[in-house]
């Protein structure tokens, strides 16, 4: 089955998932890890979301959050899943193993971690089409093949008889995305997944990942840190800091216009062709731990537009169509 696609623009797409006022917290020794802290999130079908951030900002737990997999001492205390209008939150553990891996799929940071060594890649295909439809196996086979042609594996029939380590790593990570893809589910959530591979390999493969998304149907998250790469994928951007959204809207809004300091902060630490020569712009300081944050807005210590009105917490409101900030002083030159 495939999904259909909104092909008037600026047409209203169904939303595929809807997440509101998002808590997951760790309840440690040292004493609660605030990692997820009241995120919203909204996503529509055959819409990429780039969710983007410095590492420990929540990003991952967020993902783990939607489909899950939260793990001791973490834990879900606040908010709403809703995906395609059923609440997460009240599934039971035998309805999300059935979501998980066939309505609902993950792409790894390291598919290394997510392939098993011992296997084929054939025989990890079959069983992840086999645990959710009921084909035989050369029926099974026939889909995972098509699914490595379309992630654009070279001579898929032979890496379907290969072994993960026989594979590098832009081939292993094709096969990742394949797998995500091969039950052609709702909403894929994507875990850096192009993070360790060079800069050709990692453009061919955003290429074809975006083109499966357009093509199916399939709505995306894609969480990274790197805003280079979010910016040529995603249709919107979800900025995030110290477990909360900071900025949303349009990927070229945020990335050309950004509002927040810490969005403008993230953008000014990469490189680009256009500044050749220039430094590149240091956010000081460091991201403030989960355990301990600041009161109000957790950028202040760092931020220099800071006030004393900064240690209040700033609510999140609407600067534009589609567009929210969550900050007292945010870059209003960049609306002009």
């Amino acid at each position: 089955m495939t999904h259909p696609v909104t092909t008037q623009v600026g047409a209203p797409s169904p939303k595929m998932l809807e997440v509101k006022n998002l808590k997951t917290h760790a309840f440690t020794k040292r004493g609660i890890v605030k990692a997820v802290d009241g995120v919203d999130l909204q996503i529509s079908s055959g819409e990429v979301l780039g969710l983007v951030g410095e590492s420990g900002c929540g990003k991952t737990m967020t993902g783990f959050s939607i489909i899950g997999l939260v793990d001791p001492p973490g834990r879900i205390v606040a908010g709403a899943v809703r995906f395609k209008g059923e609440d997460l939150g009240s599934a039971g553990a035998e309805r999300m193993r059935s979501l998980r891996g066939d309505r609902i799929a993950m792409i790894f940071q390291d598919p290394m971690m997510a392939l098993n060594p011992v296997l084929r890649v054939d025989t990890q295909m079959v069983e992840a089409v086999q645990a959710h439809r009921a084909v035989d196996r050369a029926t099974a086979l026939a889909l995972a093949h098509e699914a490595l042609v379309q992630v654009g594996m070279p001579a898929p029939e032979r890496r379907l008889r290969a072994y993960p380590h026989e594979l590098s790593g832009g081939m292993r990570q094709r096969i990742v995305i394949a797998i995500a893809f091969l039950n052609k589910p709702d909403l894929i959530i994507a875990d850096e997944p192009t993070t360790s591979l060079d800069v050709t390999i990692q453009a061919q493969i955003l290429h074809e990942v975006q083109g499966l998304c357009r093509k199916t149907g399939t709505a995306m998250i894609w969480i990274t840190h790197d805003l280079a790469v979010v910016a040529a994928l995603a249709d919107r951007i979800a900025v995030m800091y110290a477990g909360r959204i900071v900025e949303t809207g349009r990927a070229e809004d945020v990335v050309e216009r950004p509002l927040h300091p810490y969005t403008r902060g993230l953008i000014g630490s990469v490189p680009s062709h256009n500044r050749r020569g220039a430094s590149l712009t240091q956010i000081p300081g460091l991201p403030p731990s989960l355990i301990e944050l600041p009161a109000g807005c957790a950028f202040h210590p760092r931020c220099g537009r800071a006030t004393a009105l900064c240690r209040e917490e700033p609510e999140e409101r609407a600067v534009g169509a589609g567009r929210h900030l969550r900050c007292f002083h945010p870059l209003v030159e960049a609306l002009s």
